[in-house]
């Protein structure tokens, strides 16, 4: 006889700290939105990215109100329509 077992399978992984450079109200909006969560911002940005990767929508509803919200609060008016399109300023462009 086999018992199945329901536990979930842990990968272990290897983080590198990295320097990344944002704009300021998008990560006030992430940051806010991973303590709405109780996620690290890193363990955030890593599951936006592993859906983004596999064209799967990161949020439910519920979670995009709270987005819309933290985008209110933060001012963050920028869309996907922005993203390669944003300049510094005194950046020369």
């Amino acid at each position: 006889m086999v018992h199945w077992y329901h536990t979930p399978i842990v990968k272990t992984i290897t983080r590198t700290q990295t320097g990344v450079r944002l704009e300021s109200r998008l990560l006030k909006v992430l940051k806010a939105l991973a303590t709405e969560l109780d996620l690290s911002l890193g363990d955030l940005l890593e599951g936006i990215v592993l859906h983004a990767f596999e064209g799967k929508p990161p949020f439910s509803a519920a979670t995009l109100r709270k987005v819309k919200a933290l985008r209110a609060v933060y001012g963050l008016e920028l869309t996907a329509a922005d993203s390669h399109q944003l300049h510094e300023d005194g950046d020369g462009r």
